[in-house]
C-alpha cells in the first residue's frame, strides 16, 4: 500500500502545499537530509482552529491540529521529492504547542503527528522528537511542527 492509499484508508488526504508566511523557503535539502520549515495546521489557506491548548482547545483537538500540520509538512515533502519512494527515514520531529500555564500534555498532542508518521511509513516513520509548550505561535496557531527527514540519493 502506498502513502496515498494509506491516507485514504485513514480518511485523510494531503492538502495543497501551503506557502511560506515569511521570508523563508518551505524546505531545504542539505546532503541526504531535508529540513522542513515550521508548518502550521492550515486547511484551504487558513488555520483550522486557533487558540491555546488548555483553554480554547482540548487535547483531542490539539491532536487533530498536529495531524493536519503534519499533512501540510508531508505535502511540502512530496512537492520536493515528487513522491515518497526516496524517503529513507524520518529523523526528527519538533512540535511546538501553544498552551496555557499549567498545561503539560504537549507530548500527547504531538502524538497526532508522530502516530501518523508511523502509520504511513512504519519503522521508517519512527523518529527522535521534542514536544514543548510555548506561549504564542504565528497566526494564533495551536501547533507548529518542524521535520527532518533522510532521503536516498536519486
Amino acid at each position: 500500500m502506498n502513502i496515498h492509499e494509506t491516507l485514504l484508508s485513514l480518511g485523510l488526504e494531503l492538502p495543497a502545499v501551503p506557502g511560506p508566511v515569511g521570508s523563508y523557503v518551505p524546505a531545504r535539502q542539505a546532503g541526504d537530509l531535508i529540513f522542513v520549515s515550521g508548518v502550521l495546521p492550515f486547511r484551504h489557506g487558513k488555520i483550522e482552529q486557533i487558540g491555546k491548548l488548555g483553554r480554547e482547545l482540548t487535547v483531542q483537538e490539539g491532536v487533530a491540529a498536529a495531524q493536519l500540520a503534519m499533512l501540510n509538512g508531508l505535502a511540502i515533502l512530496q512537492q520536493m521529492l515528487g513522491d515518497f519512494s526516496r524517503l529513507k527515514q524520518v529523523v526528527r520531529l519538533t512540535g511546538h504547542v501553544a498552551s496555557v500555564e499549567g498545561f503539560v500534555d504537549q507530548p500527547a498532542v504531538i502524538n497526532g503527528a508522530s502516530d501518523l508518521l508511523v502509520k504511513l511509513f512504519g519503522d521508517a516513520g519512527r523518529h527522535a522528537r521534542l514536544a514543548l509548550g510555548t506561549f504564542e505561535l504565528p497566526l494564533h496557531a495551536p501547533i507548529e511542527l518542524e521535520l527532518i527527514v533522510q532521503v536516498c540519493s536519486q
